[in-house]
């Protein structure tokens, strides 16, 4: 069969070439039209009762993720030029485009009482700049509690400014425009009074990432590409070959990045490594393709028939190392994951692509160039590349037991660093700690315990349960005070700030009285507590007190601001919590829903990590199905087994006794590692076979021969995948870097492996047919189980 393809494409190569041309035209349309994602991806998949009740709480109280927050610690803040420059600046941000409000210190408010109709209006502090007497205003601000812990820490004398942005802004490209503003005016203001300005929120986080992701995407294409070329150089130290390779994995580039505009996709975290993957998945075809043209060509200098020759030997070989590769990737469009669906997907059709665009490419554009020159092919008589692989023989031959010894020690140790794995992923993880949006966020959990949203929503379960009396809020008092006193998490706001806020002002500003009132005392509360919430003008306490109940005020939210404490802790530090949730609200009576970001970055992050786990078994089951249907032999299959376990085992145990943590990025190396090393053993094992025949069945001989013909090619693909992949050890992410090094080291050992693990195996099987009266009959009879063969 694959006589005839390659026929097929030498004889039609004019119109195949075309055709290619053509398509690549068309792709690069689509390609060209890409976005980048602007919009906040859940991991968590849409019918998850976790993402079901974070969106029922958007819908009822509106979004938890919009609010960016400055901070400065200064003890100067008070100071009247400094106060009047901070005030202008909360002015300035005021009027950024797709600013809702600004919630500072100079524009905080009070409640001031009537004393004709002893109702409480709304004033600012500070009132308007500039500001006069900033010793009054401090006087009169120290003396809210409300404020404290919330806008600003005395311990510590932190201060913050909590900025709320537009939902549908925060969607869109123009976000970047929006923060760099806001932090390009904050900045200014830190170089004027000589002070350092700490910027944190989901806004900011998403921005900064959004945009680190799209100067790497560049940054990682231009890499690979100059990397491989040099490395294909070095090999070929032929121009045309470095053109010929450099030009298939381009249009691969392009092909995939059309292929994300096609399938209506933006560009994420993860598709944005699609295109540099192309280039470091596609440059193996091209290095398998040339290596067997020149060699063909070296046995016999017959351009055309060499051409043929590659593409009959190669064909299958490249179509199944391409086939687990995309299968490597494409499980991961099984799980529910929108991330993981897109990122699966588009890798898998594309790695497929590029094996049709080698197979017609290559052939087609050296039948057009002359025959190679004896430069071309003198790395085939490459003296330290036959010295290793001399010596690799040697040690597979005679020394079998020890590598089977090591090999079982390693596993050992492997399993105990297995053993120490854990399992802890954070909201901003991928990032390094020196990183800025790191450091300021670590400020913020400093001094006011963190930024990230927690939303605790308390249904009464009846219509106005909230506010008919004050017995909820007087409950929901106790659980904010509850939650205060874990030192993970902030200020809680709600209805019950509002409250207390209003019976201190009521009451003359006595700090004493800034609690919930009993009930003879609360009833100057109750018409703000029944009015509506779009009752109109002079309502903005009103306004104020309600937006944290629903319209039926049936249900009341708890906001609280906490530290990023990890999906390891959160899960632990919400069980202790709930209990004491329990014996307040009484779960007969009432309802009490935990959410919020945080919530569903926890459920993402372990739903994410059980689908990884739930693809790569997926993985393994497709690969080894695709190994037996290529060799239909279960010992081949056992041999592939072992031979593939034995890397990803070592990783694995790697990553314990160094302390690295299972997250997402790191349990996406062990599907990506394996759909990739199993190309080498498939390669290895598809020439066993082929020179099993000449060899007259003698497996001594043919693994011999086959660690001599492979070792060059397999040495350069895997220094070729393995420099690819260490390119993403440049990014700023801490997720890319661990997919980098980890995948790295993963096909060292896979090279390792394949080069001595496997072949002293085969030696094993040998050993075993030799007990055998007939070794031709078992491998090459007609019994199904023993036959090693190869499909066409």
């Amino acid at each position: 069969m694959w006589h005839k393809i390659a026929a097929f494409i030498i004889k039609y190569r004019v119109a195949l070439l075309i055709a290619l041309l053509a398509d690549t035209a068309i792709m690069g349309y689509f390609a060209s039209q890409v976005k980048l994602s602007y919009e906040f991806t859940s991991a968590v998949p849409t019918d998850n009762p976790k993402y079901i009740e974070y969106q029922n709480f958007r819908k009822q109280f509106g979004e938890d993720g919009n609010l960016m927050v400055i901070g400065v610690q200064t003890d100067k803040f008070f100071d009247p030029t400094f106060f009047n420059a901070y005030g202008k600046l909360c002015k300035e941000i005021g009027k950024v485009r797709a600013v809702e409000n600004v919630l500072s210190i100079p524009g905080a408010v009070t409640l001031v009482k009537d004393t004709l109709t002893s109702k409480l209006k709304v004033v600012t502090i500070a009132g308007e700049p500039p500001y006069a007497n900033v010793d009054s205003i401090r006087r009169e601000f120290e003396n809210l509690p409300i404020y404290r812990g919330f806008l600003y820490n005395p311990d510590t004398k932190a201060y913050m400014m909590a900025v709320r942005i537009e939902k549908n802004v925060l969607n869109s490209k123009d976000r970047s425009e929006v923060i760099n503003s806001i932090v390009a005016l904050g900045e200014a203001f830190a170089k004027e009074q000589n002070v350092e300005m700490h910027y944190s929120g989901l806004p900011l986080i998403r921005t900064q990432m959004a945009m680190k992701v799209q100067s790497e995407m560049k940054l990682f294409l231009i890499m690979s590409f100059v990397l491989t070329a040099v490395i294909l150089v070095i090999f070929f130290r032929s121009f045309t070959a470095v053109l010929a390779s450099m030009l298939v994995v381009a249009i691969g580039v392009i092909w995939s990045v059309g292929t994300i505009v096609l399938l209506g996709y933006k560009i994420t975290l993860l598709t944005a490594l699609i295109p540099p993957l192309v280039v470091v998945i596609g440059i193996p075809n091209c290095v398998y393709l040339l290596n067997r043209y020149h060699f063909e060509y070296y046995r016999n200098p017959n351009k055309m028939k060499s051409l043929l020759r590659m593409v009959d030997r190669m064909g299958i070989v490249t179509f199944f190392t391409n086939l687990t590769a995309a299968i490597g990737f494409g499980v991961f469009f099984f799980t529910k994951s929108v991330l993981l669906k897109e990122f699966g997907l588009v890798a898998g059709i594309n790695i497929i692509a590029l094996f049709f665009i080698s197979l017609v490419f290559i052939p087609a554009f050296f039948s057009f160039l002359p025959p190679p020159k004896v430069k071309h092919t003198k790395y085939l008589e490459s003296g330290l590349i036959n010295k290793v692989l001399t010596r690799i023989t040697n040690w597979v031959f005679s020394h079998r037991m020890s590598i089977y010894a090591f090999t079982f020690v390693v596993c050992g140790l492997s399993v105990w660093g297995v053993l120490r794995l854990k399992n802890d992923a954070h909201i901003v993880d991928d990032l390094p700690k020196s990183d800025k949006v790191s450091v300021d966020l670590k400020f913020f959990e400093t001094n006011f315990k963190g930024v990230m949203p927690l939303e605790i929503v308390i249904d009464t379960r009846k219509k106005r349960g909230v506010v008919n009396g004050l017995g909820v809020i007087r409950k929901m008092d106790e659980l904010s005070a509850l939650l205060e006193s874990y030192p993970e998490i902030g200020k809680p706001l709600s209805i019950t700030n509002g409250v207390k806020f209003a019976s201190q002002q009521y009451f003359g500003g006595d700090t004493s009285y800034f609690a919930v009132p009993g009930d003879f005392g609360a009833a100057f509360l109750q018409p703000y507590l029944s009015a509506k919430k779009d009752t109109g003008k002079g309502t903005l306490f009103n306004k104020l007190l309600l937006s944290f109940i629903d319209s039926n005020k049936q249900k009341a939210r708890i906001s609280v601001s906490m530290a990023d404490v990890g999906s390891r802790k959160l899960p632990a530090l919400l069980d202790s919590i709930k209990p004491q949730v329990y014996k307040i609200f009484d779960s007969s009576k009432y309802t009490v829903t935990f959410t919020g970001t945080s919530i569903t970055f926890l459920e993402g992050s372990k739903f994410i990590v059980d689908s990884l786990r739930d693809s790569l078994i997926l993985a393994f089951l497709i690969i080894f199905g695709c190994m037996v249907a290529l060799f239909r032999s279960w010992r081949i299959l056992l041999i592939s087994i072992i031979v593939n376990i034995v890397p990803l085992l070592i990783t694995a145990g790697l990553m314990g006794w160094f302390g690295i943590r299972i997250k997402p990025s790191t349990v996406l190396v062990f599907s990506v590692a394996l759909g990739i090393t199993i190309d080498v053993t498939i390669r290895f094992l598809v020439n066993f076979k082929q020179e099993l025949v000449r060899h007259d069945d003698s497996i001594a001989d043919t693994v011999h021969r086959t660690i001599h013909d492979t070792g060059l090619s397999i040495i350069y693909t895997s220094l070729i995948l393995i420099a690819g992949f260490a390119v993403f050890m440049l990014s700023q992410f801490d997720g890319t870097k661990s997919l980098g090094y980890l995948t790295s080291i993963t096909l060292f050992l896979a090279m390792v492996t394949n080069l001595t693990l496997l072949p002293a195996l085969l030696l094993w099987m040998d050993k075993v047919i030799e007990k055998k009266n007939n070794s031709t009959d078992f491998l090459m009879g007609e019994e199904d189980d023993d036959v090693i063969k190869i499909t066409d």
